[in-house]
């Protein structure tokens, strides 16, 4: 990558795309190619291609997706897979077909088998049963993956594909019906705090373990791995450290400066009790992450302060 060269970041209003945009950004590029889900459906093959043809990127960075938390994924099953689907097909596609001289597809670590071994190695990928809650968006993931790598073996396309934990960081959703923890417990305790309410209450145990990243880290890996690195299959991005879900809850509860009680509601499922990546391989490419967990929380709650709920 120089300087000079067109880039474009598809998804680029999403947390990762943002992320991206952000850290290319501070690295002096200047030559993007943006268009809104309102400018290009990217669900519709003839626009994705003509987009193409007319602005020639040279690089792309395939954030773009349809997402959600559990209720969502497990309610518009047709939806997530289609669009989805249809998505990354468009653009993989034409992104060959106009010589793109690479392209970095982002997947999600819902890929891999339900019951894997822990931590998760990308060699586990369609080594099992998936979760059935977000099967199709799984599926839909696994099909980028796949591409990628069919048109790098029959074309020689430089395609590569990235599987990043969960992530934190500005841009990030806290609707409370539609998060995902970290930003819903944020969200929870900041209106305790607000409300002065004498607790929170959390689902479960708080027992299960997850990995949790900041996107600004993931963007610097995206850019580590679009100069770096050129393989078949996948790289998974994450920290390699998971925390208890009780723990992270008692570190937000600290960065917001509640001061009430954590209580259980023990009728509600814990989840899966361990989510973690396997990040040897990216590790072993030369890249780790930085951001610590709390100075993460910490700087994310710093930066909300202008959002009409806080």
């Amino acid at each position: 990558m120089n300087k000079k060269d067109k880039i474009y970041v598809a998804g680029h209003r999403g947390m990762v795309g943002s992320a991206i945009v952000r850290k290319l950004e501070a690295e002096g590029y200047d030559n993007f190619v943006f268009r809104t889900s309102s400018q290009l459906d990217l669900r519709r093959q003839a626009d994705v291609e003509a987009f193409f043809e007319t602005e020639k990127p040279d690089y792309v960075f395939l954030a773009a997706a349809k997402v959600g938390g559990i209720l969502a994924n497990n309610t518009y099953r047709a939806e997530f897979i289609y669009d989805n689907l249809m998505i990354e097909a468009n653009i993989i596609n034409a992104a060959w077909k106009n010589k793109v001289k690479k392209l970095l597809f982002l997947g999600s670590s819902c890929i891999y088998p339900k019951l894997a071994d822990q931590p998760l190695r990308e060699d586990y990928l369609l080594t099992g049963l998936l979760e059935s809650t977000n099967e199709p968006y799984a599926i839909a993931k696994i099909a980028g993956i796949k591409m990628c790598d069919a048109y790098r073996a029959q074309y020689g396309c430089n395609f590569i594909s990235v599987m990043p934990t969960n992530l934190y960081g500005p841009n990030d959703n806290y609707d409370l019906e539609t998060s995902h923890v970290l930003p819903a417990l944020i969200r929870k305790f900041h209106e305790a705090k607000k409300r002065k309410l004498s607790e929170v209450l959390m689902w479960g145990t708080g027992k299960p373990k997850r990995e949790f990243l900041h996107v600004d880290d993931l963007a610097d890996a995206c850019y580590f791995l679009m100069k770096t690195y050129n393989e078949p299959g996948l790289v998974n991005i994450g920290t390699g450290k998971d925390i208890p879900i009780i723990e992270l809850a008692r570190m937000i509860k600290n960065v917001v400066g509640y001061e009430g009680d954590i209580t259980h509601d023990l009728s509600k499922p814990d989840g899966t009790p361990r989510k973690l990546m396997d990040v040897s391989k990216l590790e072993k490419a030369g890249w780790k992450a930085r951001i610590e967990l709390e100075d993460g929380i910490r700087s994310v709650y710093d930066g909300l302060k202008g959002e009409s709920w806080f």
